[in-house]
């Protein structure tokens, strides 16, 4: 009968749908998934003209899934992931650099100071051995916040490479998902959860590098750099790899299909391209600056003490030794160098203090640094520091812009993907309603019929 067939129908399709409801509230709390819902359209009549139709069916299941917010969720992911490497780094120069008792301005006073109050006592030998001191401290200063800058520059290269292992792994698995869902959708079957998780991949891929993704009309996703180069097309994938050298300390290269392109760290975006921008336009300029003041010093108090006399007709020694490029030992007092070395005097007269005001005045004296050009050279640091303040407080600002980019991007991703709580529940006292409603019709239908056969009987 017409009648048990339509109920039948409608029992049937509301199980569908309240499976489909049942799925969602399971996965209320299941990060990216994506809500799905039964796709109800009713079957028309027979060719009879007499048939109002044949009931329902169930036609696809559908998925809430808006590309365009996708899209928007990733590239905010990408956006965030540019200023919130580089913020910890800064961060902590920050508080290295501006720290009083480690700081290169309070060195260079105290060292400066020092060579000011042997002016009163040009030969006392407790005064000159304060120098002595203040220019051990002095070098202390400049190799430790050297070493800072090494360890920091050890540091983003081995979270380079740990992002590019993991950023591997997710290409690879788009890549596997891709095929999947493929073939699972070829045999008719829903791949909702493959494509979840495909887009978690992205995602998380996202946030590492800035991506363009773009659809295919097999299911597959095809994701590319912003500067072009594919990641993954359909099955197939690419290997991105960093390896330091000599000429270039943060090559990239990206392998795919047989072919090998060399990339710019600085445009790729995400948190490699944060990483790389970080350690291009701030720590290996900041640590050029450092390397250039700590040589600018002991250049002219070394000079300025070669002009000097210790002794009548006994020309003075350096006092300091730079070694570029190194760390622990950049800048050091000379071995052996004694108080009586110091050579304060301009003409050789024990009492005379020429060369002694020569060097005080070193202080005042201009120095040029590749980062902010040319500033005294007791301001430097200062200077370096107040610098190096701007760009950490320009970072947090377009850190909490793009958190807040993503948290909304995020936010309107839920709005139509995300599973809602109330309407679901809404959604299984209707569909439990429409299933006891057929089950009622079929009830009917069975009186109907079990009448007739009585009439009949």
């Amino acid at each position: 009968m017409t009648i048990i067939n339509n109920a039948l129908s409608g029992a049937l399709a509301a199980q569908i749908a309240l499976s489909a409801s049942s799925q969602n509230v399971a996965n209320l709390q299941t990060k990216g998934y994506t809500r799905q819902a039964a796709l109800l359209t009713a079957v028309g009549p027979d060719a009879s003209g007499k048939s109002p139709g044949n009931g329902v069916q169930v036609s696809s299941l559908l998925r809430f899934s808006d590309n365009y917010k996708n899209q928007a969720m990733w590239r905010a992911a990408s956006e965030q992931g540019v200023y919130s490497q580089s913020q910890p780094y800064l961060t902590q120069l920050e508080s290295v650099m501006g720290d009083a008792s480690a700081s290169l301005s309070a060195g260079i006073d105290d060292f400066f100071k020092a060579l000011n109050a042997v002016a009163g006592d040009q030969g006392s030998t407790p005064l000159r051995g304060q120098v002595l001191t203040a220019a051990g401290l002095l070098s202390e200063r400049f190799n430790g916040l050297n070493n800072v800058f090494n360890a920091q520059l050890a540091s983003v290269r081995q979270q380079r490479s740990a992002l590019v292992d993991s950023a591997n792994a997710q290409i690879a698995t788009i890549a596997r998902l891709n095929q999947q869902i493929v073939e699972t959708q070829a045999g008719g079957v829903s791949a909702s959860s493959l494509i979840d998780t495909r887009d978690q991949a992205i995602d998380e891929l996202a946030s590492k590098m800035a991506l363009e993704v773009s659809d295919n009309p097999d299911g597959s996703r095809d994701v590319s750099l912003k500067t072009g180069q594919a990641l993954v097309l359909g099955s197939v994938y690419g290997t991105l790899k960093a390896a330091a050298t000599a000429d270039s300390p943060q090559e990239f290269s990206l392998s795919i299909a047989g072919t090998t392109f060399v990339l710019d760290a600085n445009r790729m975006g995400g948190q490699l391209g944060g990483l790389a921008q970080y350690e291009t336009n701030t720590l290996l300029p900041l640590q050029q600056d450092i390397a250039t003041l700590a040589e600018e010093i002991a250049k002219r108090v070394n000079d300025q003490l070669a002009d000097g006399y210790t002794a009548p007709g006994v020309k003075g020694t350096a006092l300091f030794v730079y070694t570029p490029g190194s760390g622990s030992d950049m800048l050091k007092v000379v071995t052996g160098f004694k108080a009586e070395d110091l050579a304060f005097s301009g003409d050789g007269n024990p009492g005379d203090t020429g060369n002694l005001q020569k060097l005080v005045a070193i202080k005042s004296q201009p120095v040029t640094l590749p980062g902010i050009g040319t500033v005294l050279l007791g301001d430097a640091d200062s200077q370096l520091l107040g610098k190096l303040a701007v760009d950490s407080k320009l970072n947090k600002a377009a850190l909490k812009t793009t958190e807040t980019m993503r948290t909304q991007s995020l936010d309107d991703w839920a709005s139509t993907s995300g599973v809602n709580e109330d309407e679901e529940a809404v959604k299984l006292v209707e569909f439990q309603r429409m299933y006891q409603a057929n089950m009622r019709v079929i009830s009917v239908a069975n009186a109907l019929f079990d009448s007739t056969l009585a009439m009949m009987g």
